[in-house]
């Protein structure tokens, strides 16, 4: 569509354009996905499929919360905890 006749649509007719163009795109990703869907079900392994997939998604589960819960240790506690280590193995 031109810049001119953008222009001559009004932004209700541009706002109606622009949600009708996603509901199109999310019915044809949702057939897509369904029927890939279907597929997968189709098959014999479907069981240990599932099993795997549900492995992998809590191993990304647990992976993503470690690394965005865990807090590192204060950095002078891990400078104590190193002279700690030296002294102790100079034998103070």
């Amino acid at each position: 569509m031109t810049q001119d006749a953008r222009r001559h649509l009004g932004p209700d007719r541009q706002a109606v354009l622009l949600v009708a163009g996603l509901a199109d795109l999310a019915v044809t990703t949702l057939g897509s996905a369904l029927g890939s869907v279907r597929g997968l079900l189709r098959r014999s392994d479907a069981p240990e499929l599932a099993r795997e997939a549900e492995h992998e998604l809590l191993a990304r589960g647990r992976l993503l919360l470690e690394r965005h819960t865990a807090v590192p240790p204060a950095h002078l506690e891990v400078l104590a905890r190193a002279a700690l280590a030296r002294q102790a193995a100079d034998g103070r």
